[in-house]
């Protein structure tokens, strides 16, 4: 990926890793949209890095989508760069509910939205010289957090489907990237977790990322070293991968 004069659109750019990334892209010379259901944080975002733009998207109403990708890449022809940021979070108890609502919504918003919006932008996005389709995945797509267990499926689908879309994309003039990242300090899950003394700084993280994706032009997953001990746990054979595993939702439940 190129890191300076592109079109870049980032859903979910209203805050957390999605203003970040925003940010880091509007500072290092590319033009960037941010979208999100979310107005009020678009627009703060907007009013902090001016030159940045905005659109209103809500990535779980399928209907809305195809209209969105008509309206942005006429306002937008240069656009090549999409990174799928936007993203839900939310614990389940599978034990006491039986209600499936968030389940629902977490894979409308974490999969169905990525799907459609990347099958409305494609034959935008091929017609360019160079584009990048940026997905989103996460640690838990390879080691599952017990508490959010449709999050962390909604993670490894996307984890599957990016290497699927490479493939299938890999004689044309776009590239398929996808942002493992490790547990951030971010709200994705309530304002404790933006202050969460075992979550990576969000300000690392983007430094990080943002140096991998300078240094390393070829990368197809974007590793920051937190996120490796999970991303690569299976490679230790089926018993440490248990035993991580055991150990990861003992520590992730117990009280801090």
């Amino acid at each position: 990926m190129k890191m300076t004069g592109n079109t870049i659109l980032i859903t979910g750019g209203g805050s957390g890793i999605g203003r970040g990334l925003a940010e880091a892209f509007h500072k290092l010379g590319n033009k960037v949209i941010i979208a999100g259901r979310r107005k009020q944080v678009l627009d703060e975002t907007v009013a902090a890095n001016p030159g940045i733009a905005s659109s209103i998207l809500n990535i779980e109403d399928a209907a809305s989508i195809g209209s969105f990708a008509q309206r942005l890449t006429a306002d937008f022809p240069a656009l090549n760069v999409v990174v799928h940021n936007a993203g839900i979070m939310r614990p389940e108890n599978l034990t006491q509910s039986t209600d499936v609502a968030d389940a629902e919504a977490t894979i409308t918003t974490n999969l169905l939205g990525p799907i459609r919006l990347t099958a409305a932008l494609l034959p935008h996005l091929l017609k360019q010289p160079h584009a990048t389709i940026m997905t989103v995945s996460s640690g838990l797509a390879f080691i599952p957090m017990a508490l959010t267990p449709t999050y962390n499926a909604t993670k490894a689908a996307i984890h599957s489907y990016s290497q699927a879309l490479r493939y299938q994309l890999k004689s044309t003039g776009v590239e398929v990237i996808e942002l493992v990242p490790p547990y951030v300090q971010t709200e994705l899950m309530g304002s404790a977790q933006a202050a969460d003394p075992r979550a990576m700084p969000l300000k690392d993280y983007l430094a990080e990322t943002i140096e991998i994706l300078k240094t390393q032009p070829n990368a197809t997953e974007i590793l920051v070293e937190r996120v490796k001990p999970l991303r690569f746990a299976e490679q230790n054979g089926q018993e440490k991968y248990n035993a991580f595993f055991q150990q990861f939702n003992d520590a992730t439940m117990a009280p801090h």
